[in-house]
């Protein structure tokens, strides 16, 4: 099996999280995770454009083969979601635009297939994914959660090709 570069993405309009894994069958493999900061003092569209170039960036030096990026969840507060959405915008178009496939997950499942329950905090998400990777210290949260999806992904993918291999048997067999 073939080495496989996934690129996860935590959007948010102020710190958008980024982490970059190897995947080589079942054993995924730390690379670099980080951060995209905004001046939240700027306009919306200037945070928006600093996360496209940050996105954008990361893609030109990590050369990742696939994306995942966490879905929006609904807030309490309606423009806090709007925001969100638009930053989250911004980060998928420059995916889109670097000509990635890329994989959506809710921030349920990511918490599920890394900690074990839909509930999570950000600590625990945080611990298990230095432990999962083998880190010294956990990332910062924005780029634990990031590894997250990444890892989340990089299981779900690998599922999936299980359940295509099996498939392809189950029908040699009839």
């Amino acid at each position: 099996m073939a080495t496989v570069r996934l690129l996860g993405i935590d959007p948010g309009s102020r710190v958008t999280g980024y982490g970059i894994l190897d995947m080589d069958g079942p054993r995924s493999r730390y690379v670099a995770s980080g951060c995209i900061q905004t001046d939240s003092a700027r306009p919306l569209p200037e945070r928006l454009k600093t996360i496209f170039e940050g996105v954008a960036g990361v893609i030109r030096e990590y050369q990742p083969d696939e994306a995942a990026a966490e879905q929006v969840f609904m807030h309490r507060n309606p423009d806090s979601a709007l925001k969100l959405g638009q930053a989250r915008g911004a980060a998928l178009c420059a995916v889109v635009m670097a000509g990635l496939p890329v994989s959506e997950y809710a921030p349920r499942a990511i918490k599920q297939a890394v900690v074990g329950g839909g509930a999570a905090d950000k600590s625990q998400v945080q611990r298990m994914v230095a432990l999962l990777l083998n880190l010294p210290e956990p990332p910062p949260a924005d780029a634990a959660d990031a590894l997250a999806v990444a890892i989340c992904h990089g299981h779900t993918r690998q599922t999936l090709q299980r359940f295509g291999a099996a498939a392809v048997l189950a029908g040699r067999r009839r």
